[in-house]
């Protein structure tokens, strides 16, 4: 399949490699040289502009990073650029409001559309096992559902348009407050004589355990290889952890939500991202 992807930036380069190596024809497009040159040593075949990139594209992939972008990209070089019929998927993590727009105008022009933000970060996307939170019509997804899998381990419909990025902000809210408790508690047992790896098999198996603990432990030399291993870079930054909070937030007030916790997280990523936003979110354990 000819699959048009705009956006080949940390994740998105990741991504598009995995379509190549599923035996798809990627033609690729972004607006740094660099991220271009790495497309075509993954395999990709790189054109000047995004509307040259989708023009004989049975599908369109794009990774982007905020609303404001998407919808220049759809308006000015998918929508009337790429075939009818083509399948389009946006991968981005957005508002719902503006993800609900885009696929609305879409599929006024003939389009069937997708938002399938996803969960997993860099490594993920370079290993092909991300998570797709997927959010448009049934046959929508039926048709979207393959080309995702090409890139991850998990691809799940969670209803309509604009579902998938409702499903990702709160996930995401969730993981920013799991991931400071889970600080918390480390910092908190260390200043009462507990050793960090004894915490760790003790809280591991109790109540208190959590992926942020188990799976991507905060503290180096604790747990599965994590980024806390690598000075705390790489993985999921504390910028991009700012911007899912406050996409939360933006949510939760426009539905009436009570979320204090949820914005105690923020506060505390805003904080914390001032002189640390490339720093993994993990990081935040410095602080405590």
């Amino acid at each position: 399949m000819k699959i048009a992807f705009i956006g080949l930036g940390n994740m998105g380069g990741g991504m598009a490699a995995n379509l190549v190596k599923a035996g798809h024809e990627v033609h690729a497009f972004d607006l740094a040289e660099a991220a271009l040159a790495a497309a075509r040593a993954a395999g990709c075949t790189t054109f000047a502009s995004a509307r040259d990139a989708c023009a004989e594209a049975e599908a369109v992939v794009s990774m982007l990073p905020n609303g404001a972008i998407v919808k220049q990209v759809y308006w000015d070089t998918v929508i009337g650029h790429a075939p009818e019929g083509a399948i389009l998927m946006d991968c981005s993590t957005i508002d719902v409001a503006t993800a609900r727009e885009v696929i609305a105008v879409s599929e006024a022009h003939g389009y069937q559309m997708v938002d399938a933000p996803v969960s997993g970060g860099i490594a993920a996307a370079a290993a092909g096992t991300l998570t797709f939170m997927v959010g448009g019509s049934e046959e929508a997804f039926a048709r979207a559902e393959p080309i995702l899998a090409a890139m991850g381990k998990a691809v799940i419909h969670a209803g309509g348009p604009g579902t998938g990025q409702a499903a990702k902000i709160c996930n995401n809210m969730l993981l920013a407050i799991h991931m400071i408790g889970t600080c918390e508690a480390f910092a908190m047992a260390e200043k009462l004589g507990l050793d960090p790896q004894t915490f760790y098999d003790i809280a591991s198996v109790s109540s208190g355990q959590c992926w942020s603990m188990t799976s991507y432990c905060p503290v180096p030399g604790v747990g599965p290889k994590s980024p806390a291993d690598n000075g705390y870079q790489g993985g999921f930054a504390a910028g991009l952890m700012l911007k899912d909070l406050k996409l939360a937030m933006e949510a939760a007030a426009a539905v009436g939500a009570k979320v204090p916790l949820g914005d105690h997280a923020r506060a505390i990523y805003e904080d914390f991202a001032r002189e640390n936003a490339t720093v993994d979110f993990s990081g935040i354990i410095r602080e405590l």
